[in-house]
């Protein structure tokens, strides 16, 4: 087991309400309890915020927007570059906190602190060069000077999931700080401890009162629509399901908030008949098993061509039966628990509506009995097109293998959705690589690699999988405007 003392963890990670620089109880008093999902026991109960603490955020966000706005750049960066040194130094235990509400095995949960300290080292290095972007020129007639400039939004409401805790809060964090912005970010109540201590990190780095405000809660829609409702929110930044981002957009209408979503996903991966097989076999099972499949880019239908499709199959199928399940602090486990039990139902019934349509099961496939919310390792092929299985985005270990013939049947297969957020394929044909990269309708593709993900990235989707880009120049450019100024000389 992890060689940290559980207890003393968790009995320094903050349960109330972060507002204006203060620890807070909800103004009802109210709290909820966080579970460990491999053990089903309480880790610790948090406030449980109501629309009244929702808008005393975003109050002390509003009342410290202007001067963290004028803050010089370099100080900012300062906070984001120290509180990635003390997340690197505190890497062990807050990857046993990941672990201890989220499920992932201990070392799925360092490189999680390892990618999401590396958001508030890219951003550090990005606030300092902000106003060296702008533009100086003679408009077209010579009568005066175009001045443009970038500006922050101003106060900013970001909602992070439950799948990544700490690297979904600093994605969004780091860049509105970078850019100048106050926030008020509201974790998903199935793991808001990892944000508490994130919060505790950033106060201890320098980060001013107000700047940076949480609120956790279990009623996420009453929260968030009164806040969203008023005026002096500038912009909202949301990571979940786009049946829920679809629902903040018609709100974010109102006051025509800037918008950030990234939503839901059902990543394809294609392997060609040219691709070497068994580094195809290594990136499906990284592209599909990371994070326990619970992840918006995990490839969601693997589409294998009909000369490698047995091969493939047998090679995947033995891969993914060597993962271990158990709770993620045990060394010996590679494959966490699911959330909770009503991710696992809904992982299980896809699984068993594929089965009785049809489908062929070949690995797993069946809820163990016992504590924690378990889900074996899962291989179906022949799954039927009227399964739920094809269009639902599973968000769990199960791999659905699809043959194909043709690169242009390929191709429809993988675009035959209304997402398209990620893809992945593999050739070793270089002119097909990109061929097909480029006719796939997704935000980000992977050629011959199972991970994408990088802070230095463009990260978003197109279709109903979201708006923006999170992550590298572009991600910070969510959080400004640019400022026209015409200069007579």
């Amino acid at each position: 087991m992890v060689d940290i003392d559980l207890a003393r963890l968790l009995q320094a990670v903050p349960t109330e309400l972060f507002i204006g620089g203060k620890w807070v109880s909800s103004r009802s008093g109210a709290t909820f309890e966080v579970v460990d999902p491999a053990s089903e026991e309480l880790l610790l109960r948090v406030a449980d915020a109501g629309p009244a603490d929702g808008i005393a955020a975003l109050d002390a966000a509003v009342d410290v927007a202007a001067d963290w706005a004028a803050t010089p750049p370099q100080a900012r960066a300062d906070v984001l570059r120290a509180a990635y040194d003390a997340l690197i130094e505190r890497r062990e235990e807050i990857a046993a906190l990941i672990t201890l509400e989220m499920g992932k095995p201990l070392a799925e949960a360092r490189g999680e602190v390892d990618y999401g300290a590396g958001f508030f080292r890219w951003f550090s290095e990005s606030a300092t060069r902000l106003h060296l972007d702008g533009g100086y020129g003679v408009e077209p007639g010579g009568q005066y000077r175009i001045v443009t400039t970038k500006r922050p939004v101003g106060p900013t409401l970001l909602v992070t999931p439950w799948n990544f805790p700490l690297a979904m809060g600093t994605r969004k964090i780091g860049a509105a700080l970078a850019a100048g912005c106050t926030v008020v970010i509201k974790p998903a109540e199935q793991t808001p401890l990892t944000t508490l201590l994130l919060v505790e990190v950033l106060r201890k780095a320098g980060l001013p009162d107000g700047v940076v405000n949480v609120v956790t809660t279990t009623d996420a829609a009453g929260l968030v629509q009164p806040v969203m409702a008023d005026p002096r929110l500038r912009k909202i930044s949301f990571t979940g399901s786009t049946r829920v981002g679809k629902l903040l957009l018609g709100q974010a209408a109102d006051h025509v908030l800037r918008s950030s979503m990234e939503l839901g996903g059902n990543a394809p991966l294609l392997v060609f008949d040219d691709a070497d097989v068994d580094t195809a076999v290594e990136g499906a099972v990284v592209a599909k098993l990371r994070n326990g499949g619970e992840s918006c880019v995990a490839a969601n239908r693997i589409h294998v061509q009909s000369g490698v499709v047995e091969e493939f199959t047998r090679k995947l199928t033995e891969h993914m039966a060597s993962f271990r399940p158990g709770p993620g602090l045990n060394p010996a486990s590679t494959l966490g628990p699911l959330i909770d039990d009503r991710q696992r139902a809904k992982v299980a019934g896809l699984v068993d509506d594929a089965v009785a349509k049809g489908a062929e099961l070949l690995l797993g496939g069946e809820v163990p009995t016992g504590k924690g919310y378990f889900y074996p390792p899962t291989v179906l092929r022949g799954v039927p097109h009227e399964a739920e299985l094809r269009t639902e985005e599973i968000f769990g270990p199960v791999a659905a293998i699809y043959p194909f013939d043709t690169e242009d049947e390929a191709i429809a297969a993988a675009n035959d959705t209304p997402f398209g957020l990620a893809s992945y394929l593999f050739s070793q044909n270089l002119s097909r690589a990109m061929r097909v990269a480029e006719a796939l309708d997704s935000g980000m593709t992977g050629i011959n690699r199972g991970v994408i993900s990088n802070p230095a990235a463009p990260f978003g989707g197109i279709k109903e999988s979201g708006l923006g880009r999170e992550g590298s120049s572009h991600g910070i450019e969510e959080y400004l405007e640019t400022k026209y100024i015409g200069l007579g000389i």
